[in-house]
């Protein structure tokens, strides 16, 4: 029984939900700009040491502290990719270092992610610009790879070795999450919040519309016009208004 009020409520107010519908929709489309194509690019490579030379015919563990060095240097490049000495200079290697000065470092840094597993480093730019991006993406590989020995020795790891093993594809970025979802969501919150005002102002309507209505107010109901006949009745009654006199 509940159900069918809360229905008479919604099917009397229906132009308020729907009005609020359409008036965020036209927002949306009338304000809506088609967000800058973006790109990115993502390179693997592999991290190795050279293992020790034999001093002697006694058994040692070199290759399992080889491995084992290998997952901390991974651990170690992964958040050097993402400094800015590291942005500064793939921004040089891709003949880019005077053009936008501590924006285009700091662009680079921020558009520049990393992760790992084991001795397997994945790198991931994004960039507005294809061409752009695909210097920069060569940067990375030339500065891991020829330039690669200046932050080996930073860590203390001179005979580290990083070989590329998925070189860098330049492909467009699809519509992130957020912009698919941005107009359900913007819709979901106005079909709420026209509901909720259709109850509100039900809430504060005094007008009598039913005998739960008469009851409320602790009147007894004499008579009543059943659906078909009201119809019929204001049929006849706008016929009356409208007759010449």
């Amino acid at each position: 029984m509940e159900l069918r009020r809360y229905w008479r409520i919604l099917r009397r107010r229906l132009w308020l939900v729907l009005s609020l519908l359409i008036i965020v929709l036209a927002g949306y489309l009338l304000l809506y700009h088609e967000p800058p194509p973006n790109y990115a690019a993502h390179m693997r490579f592999v991290v190795g040491l050279e293992p020790e030379t034999g001093a002697g015919v006694y058994y040692t563990y070199d290759r399992y502290y080889t491995w084992l060095t290998a997952e901390y240097l991974v651990d170690d490049l992964a958040e050097v990719v993402k400094s800015r000495a590291f942005a500064q200079d793939v921004a040089r290697r891709a003949g880019l270092g005077d053009s936008g000065g501590d924006a285009l470092i700091g662009a680079i840094q921020g558009s520049t992610s990393a992760g790992k597993l084991h001795r397997i480093l994945t790198i991931s730019l994004t960039w507005p610009n294809a061409n752009e991006l695909e210097s920069l993406a060569n940067a990375v590989v030339a500065a891991l790879g020829e330039g690669g020995a200046t932050y080996f020795a930073q860590l203390s790891t001179e005979s580290a070795k990083v070989s590329l093993i998925d070189p860098p594809t330049v492909a467009p970025v699809g519509r992130s999450l957020r912009q698919r979802l941005d107009l359900p969501l913007r819709l979901a919150i106005a079909l709420i919040a026209g509901v909720g005002l259709a109850f509100l102002l039900d809430y504060f309507d005094d007008t009598i519309r039913s005998r739960q209505d008469v009851a409320a107010l602790g009147l007894d109901t004499l008579a009543a016009i059943p659906a078909e006949r009201r119809a019929l009745l204001h049929a006849v009654i706008g016929r009356r208004s409208h007759r010449p006199r």
